[in-house]
């Protein structure tokens, strides 16, 4: 069998396995969606963080019919004895969240058992922290390696709760770099099957720009609405340094030609100067990471409008430290990151944020307290504005693959109806992202609600 035939029937598997499971689960009963189909759901004297502007409009009422805001007004809006009414005594409403460098697959479970599991145990482990992740209020996620399909069919069927998903499949990486995850004794590859990393849908191997071609067109057959690349070392990768450049210009630019061909884009990760550089001339719209950066090598991406999709990668209580060489490798990331945001507000790049936790669930619970420390550097509205309305636009370039189309990140009439109503205000104290249980009273996706702790 071959290695695209494992994927799907592993994700067969998947389906099968937590249609029957989460019947029975908590998981399926945090929804408190009726068995009776309301009239929409009117959100009476909030105030708004439209995902756009610096503070907050005046009350107003909204209302929600179907997946989509029909209607904002400080008039009163007409409602039928089937509407949901949330009196909400100015609490602010504002578009859910959106993590941009997501791993669904990997967040909450320890490399470990991810390295020596059966497949089923961290596909229902990813399950249940997709719920946890749509609890935390983040209603999306542009999910940057992994292999997620199944998980996004099965949240997209209302078979389990959780965000929205733009997939990019496997990271594909040449030999020897960070995607590639052999240990040394399956080297060479042919005396040695798949890696896991390969037979789980993690990570595909390919060298040379036809090869390129073949693994990117895999991807999209899959799903993906975008592709990842590795452009460079990385951290916690054990054979890689973090100073080597991975593909040439030509192989970036078979995978950018092959994307394109499908209406989407390719993303990389890269850290340093020569590895943004070479991905930016073979045609890449998107630098994931970016903190050894440096100013000619920003200048070059805002020349050529390229986004950077960053995260706050600090020595603090959210760092997860990593251990022996990777955490030399880690300290040189962290020391970078303050640099790195300074440039690009200098050159005003596009920046998108995501948080990029992996195999760690107590780190996973910390998703909105990360996005809260990105203060160093920005506004509180202007961070808000970043997780939602802006990463809603590095999302939109996956064009016709797109799987949610629609607008997002945003609270107007027409916008698809992806809305947190907070005990709070986010823009004076954003701190109440990094406590959701509390504060973040409903959380609605699609215009379904998934919680409403709202007294009645």
């Amino acid at each position: 069998m071959n290695l695209i035939a494992k994927i799907n029937t592993t994700g067969m598997l998947f389906l099968s396995l937590i249609t029957t499971a989460f019947a029975h689960s908590d998981i399926s009963q945090t929804s408190q969606v009726s068995t009776k189909e309301p009239d929409g759901v009117l959100f009476k004297n909030v105030q708004i963080f439209d995902g756009k502007s610096n503070k907050l409009t005046a009350p107003m009422n909204v209302l929600v019919r179907g997946n989509k805001i029909q209607s904002i007004s400080r008039s009163p809006i007409q409602t039928t004895n089937d509407t949901i009414v949330i009196e909400a005594n100015q609490k602010v409403l504002m578009p859910g969240l959106i993590d941009a460098h997501w791993h669904a697959m990997m967040a909450a479970m320890p490399v470990s058992k991810l390295l020596t599991s059966e497949v089923a145990d961290f596909n229902f482990s990813a399950a249940a922290e997709a719920n946890n992740t749509l609890m935390r209020g983040f209603t999306s996620v542009r999910d940057m390696s992994g292999p997620t399909f199944s998980l996004k069919r099965a949240i997209d069927s209302n078979i389990i709760n959780g965000p929205r998903i733009w997939p990019s499949g496997a990271m594909i990486s040449q030999t020897g770099g960070h995607g590639d995850f052999r240990m040394t004794y399956e080297i060479p590859s042919s005396s040695a099957s798949h890696s896991r990393g390969e037979q789980i849908g993690g990570g595909v191997i390919a060298d040379g720009p036809s090869e390129v071609t073949k693994r990117v067109r895999e991807q999209l057959m899959l799903g993906a609405t975008q592709i990842k690349l590795a452009a460079g070392g990385g951290v916690s990768s054990q054979y890689d340094p973090i100073d080597v450049a991975q593909y040439s210009e030509e192989e970036f630019r078979a995978a950018v030609n092959a994307a394109e061909n499908w209406g989407t884009y390719v993303s990389v990760h890269a850290y340093t100067p020569r590895a943004i550089q070479a991905a930016l001339k073979g045609g890449v719209k998107v630098i994931e990471h970016a903190q050894l950066i440096d100013e000619p090598t920003i200048k070059m991406m805002a020349q050529k409008n390229a986004w950077l999709s960053s995260q706050a990668f600090l020595d603090n209580e959210y760092s997860n430290p990593q251990q022996g060489e990777a955490r030399v490798k880690q300290i040189e990331v962290q020391k970078g990151t303050d640099n790195a945001f300074k440039l690009a507000k200098k050159y005003k790049l596009k920046v998108a944020w995501g948080t990029d936790i992996l195999f760690d669930p107590k780190m996973a619970k910390n998703q909105g307290a990360i996005l809260a420390t990105m203060t160093h550097w920005y506004t509180a509205p202007e961070v808000l504005k970043m997780a939602t309305s802006t990463n809603a636009e590095l999302l939109a370039l996956s064009g016709p693959r797109n799987p949610y189309p629609g607008k997002l990140g945003v609270v107007e009439e027409g916008a698809l109806a992806d809305l947190l109503l907070v005990n709070g205000n986010p823009i004076e104290n954003i701190n109440l992202v990094s406590n959701p249980e509390t504060n973040f009273v409903v959380i609605m996706k699609d215009g379904v609600i998934y919680k409403n702790t709202v007294a009645k």
